[in-house]
């Protein structure tokens, strides 16, 4: 499985960005997977943002970004994607896109097995 991350860049404060996540190499729809967003601010521990269930679509969010954040797919590109709103200077982090088997919600880095390689999201105050 290949994930590839994009769509991260500058703004301000209020905006907004959408985040993709192109998976290759697999087909999500065939298996029970659950996809997520992490994210990781220099000198901090990659941390949890939202994950989905790729065949139910049922979603589950950091308290963070809840109410900010919605993750969502498209299965016939099998693309995650991450829409943000009200962005704030605390949510600056590289943001990666992860895939594990499984239906189970966990916020644990750990047991997502497959990784993309992150984009920069960057919120200027």
């Amino acid at each position: 499985v290949q994930l590839q991350a994009s769509g991260g860049g500058l703004v301000q404060a209020g905006s907004f960005l959408r985040l993709s996540c192109a998976a290759s190499g697999y087909t999500f729809s065939n298996y029970v997977m659950t996809l997520g967003w992490f994210r990781e601010a220099p000198g901090k521990e990659r941390e949890f943002v939202a994950a989905i269930r790729w065949s139910a679509g049922s979603t589950y969010y950091a308290d963070s970004v809840k109410g900010r954040f919605t993750i969502s797919k498209d299965n016939a590109k099998n693309i995650l994607y991450l829409q943000m709103n009200t962005l704030k200077p605390e949510d600056t982090a590289v943001y990666y896109c992860a895939a594990k088997k499984g239906s189970v919600f966990t916020t644990i880095r750990a047991v997502y097995t497959y990784w993309g390689q992150g984009t920069q999201v960057t919120v200027s105050s």
